[in-house]
């Protein structure tokens, strides 16, 4: 099993940043590799995905969601096999600092070279790079999903 732990620093208070997060069908507005995610409960959302010409089809299910603090999910049957965990802490009225914590099996060859030329961490500091732009830009999320799971 692999794992990856990165985090972001965002210039907006931590309901804008949780909220944004909640909104998992943005998510290809700053995830690459994320064509599209569909939400089809308030705990499951599928997802496809194409990395490298690797398209796949999965579910993850969202296993715990407390609003403002944390937001943890795990893919449901096949692959890929992966559990993560964004945390949301405030670090003053304004600022945020989103962190991502990922565990994840990588299958194959290919996957477990990329993995260990450190393309997964490159990936997700990327993507939280840009839900950076994407929420500082905005300035306001583009919804909220304040339910517990």
């Amino acid at each position: 099993m692999s794992h990856v732990e990165e985090y972001v620093e965002v210039n907006v208070p931590v309901r804008t940043a949780y909220n944004q997060w909640t909104q998992f069908e943005q998510f290809p507005a700053f995830m690459e590799g994320v064509e599209r995610i569909e939400q089809r409960s308030d705990t499951l959302t599928h997802w496809v995905t194409n990395v490298n010409g690797v398209q796949r089809e999965f579910d993850a299910r969202i296993t715990e969601q407390l609003p403002d603090q944390r937001v943890a999910w795990m893919t449901v049957d096949g692959e890929p096999r992966q559990a993560g965990l964004v945390t949301f802490q405030p670090i003053d009225a304004g600022t945020t600092k989103v962190s991502l914590h990922m565990n994840w099996v990588p299958e194959g060859l290919a996957e477990s070279a990329a993995d260990k030329l450190g393309f997964v961490k490159r990936q997700v500091a990327g993507d939280l790079k840009r839900f950076k732009l994407f929420i500082e830009s905005r300035g306001v999320e583009t919804g909220a999903w304040r339910g517990e799971v």
